[in-house]
């Protein structure tokens, strides 16, 4: 994935129409925030075409810029978003209070990014086969690791299969990207969560939503 301009656009428009078919089952308002995250990812994929588009010379640079900073914001926001989306469907008492603390370091991730965004530079260039996006950021590596932690352990913690699932796909995609080529783990990462978010739809429109939450040993 993310690896052109089209890739891009091609993964916004089929992730975007999986998120609004994932809105369109959303059975109770606490699913609200997890059924938004599909068309969220297929909006940004579509978004980052833009970016492409603007380092390619083929758009403005006047819109490609504005892409890349609507694009990071929204890659930003997401760990605070996340761990409330997922406590939000989560009924098990004991893995609500387990989520709970990640929401406080998702606020706290996503403020320091964005301070790092809207005070430092930020670039964007092609990197062969993704865009790298280079934001000015005391302990980077931290709050790289934090960003990971708020957005992929909420997941982990779930009493939901398909959550958990998408909890690990994307866990490991980010450390194999973090691995092969760590300016390209934003946009490639990206690209990957909106292609995996699949799995949200499949929990929302599955019989396990509606079933009973898996409980601990000691019946929490």
């Amino acid at each position: 994935m993310c690896f052109s301009a089209e890739a891009d656009l091609i993964a916004g428009v089929v992730v975007g129409g999986v998120g609004i078919d994932a809105l369109r089952h959303v059975r109770h308002k606490r699913e609200m925030a997890l059924a938004a995250l599909p068309v969220t990812f297929g909006a940004h994929q579509a978004i980052e075409a833009l970016t492409w588009w603007g380092l390619d010379g083929r758009v403005p640079a006047v819109l490609g810029e504005a892409a890349m900073w609507v694009y990071l914001v929204i890659a930003f926001l997401l760990p605070a978003v996340v761990p409330v989306a997922v406590m939000l469907v989560e009924r098990d008492p004991k893995r609500r209070r387990m989520t709970a603390p990640f929401i406080a370091l998702g606020l706290a991730v996503t403020a320091a990014l964005l301070v790092g965004l809207f005070t430092g530079p930020v670039t964007a260039e092609v990197g062969g086969r993704y865009i790298a996006y280079d934001v000015s950021l005391t302990y980077g590596g931290q709050i790289v690791a934090l960003y990971v932690a708020a957005t992929c352990i909420p997941m982990l913690l779930s009493s939901r299969r398909s959550i958990v699932v998408f909890g690990v796909l994307n866990l490991a995609a980010v450390t194999v990207l973090a691995w092969l080529m760590a300016t390209g783990v934003i946009s490639l990462w990206c690209a990957w969560a909106a292609v995996t978010s699949i799995v949200i739809v499949i929990h929302l429109r599955t019989a396990e939503n509606r079933g009973p939450t898996v409980r601990t040993a000691n019946g929490g």
